[in-house]
């Protein structure tokens, strides 16, 4: 049976912990560490020149943070996916990387089995957040959607989302269900490249960074 492999970028400042995820990962048969970055810019340009298929994003790096640099990541290659590791926990640098387009997000105490699934899942189209920072980011969502809409901003929304068509408002739905990409792949009898490459029209048509993002937006429209 062909194994698939998982390219991985690590981008993290501190050598020992970088050098320490590298090994983990590379013991892994599904798993292939391409690169390592040891500051934001690096991540950025690596990730561009690499292609990985999940980048471990540490937060607090040199010349270029974490989140910015997931920022760029995600809107120049939407196929890369981005898991947070960090130590950083306060609500608004959690919420800040998932609005950059964080897919996972786990602190550095998180177990090594931990980790490794949470890459598979990334790869599955999946994302995963600690229950501890998925009580974080939707308490924040839940604050911002509950607060009154600025002028326009509902007629706007509404007159984006009309623009989805029929196919992209059933992925919408069960995006908004919790299915991954696979699940909503096997669902709809397409390939799950195709479900990604809808996901990415979905986010660009209501302008959202993530998948959670979409589905807090989404919500309040359907009241």
């Amino acid at each position: 049976m062909r194994i698939v492999t998982i390219r991985i970028l690590i981008a993290e400042d501190q050598p020992l912990v970088r050098r320490g995820a590298a090994h983990l990962l590379s013991l892994e048969p599904d798993m292939d560490v391409v690169g390592q970055a040891s500051n934001g810019v690096e991540a950025v340009e690596m990730a561009r020149a690499l292609q990985p298929d999940v980048v471990l994003m540490d937060l607090h790096m040199p010349v270029k943070g974490g989140v910015a640099a997931t920022r760029e990541i995600t809107q120049s290659q939407p196929a890369t996916q981005i898991l947070v590791l960090t130590t950083l926990d306060d609500d608004e640098t959690v919420f800040e990387a998932v609005r950059a387009g964080a897919q996972a997000y786990l602190l550095k105490d998180a177990d090594e089995d931990e980790l490794l699934e949470t890459v598979r899942a990334l790869k599955r189209g999946e994302s995963r957040l600690t229950p501890q920072i998925a009580r974080k980011v939707l308490d924040q969502f839940r604050r911002l959607t509950t607060a009154p809409p600025a002028p326009g901003q509902a007629a706007a929304r509404a007159a984006t989302r009309e623009s989805l068509n029929d196919k992209e408002e059933r992925i919408l739905q069960l995006i908004c269900e919790g299915m991954s990409n696979r699940q909503i792949a096997q669902a709809m009898f397409l390939a799950e490249g195709t479900i990604k490459n809808y996901v990415s029209r979905i986010m660009e048509k209501l302008h959202a960074n993530t998948r959670t993002e979409l589905a807090a937006l989404v919500r309040p429209m359907r009241k």
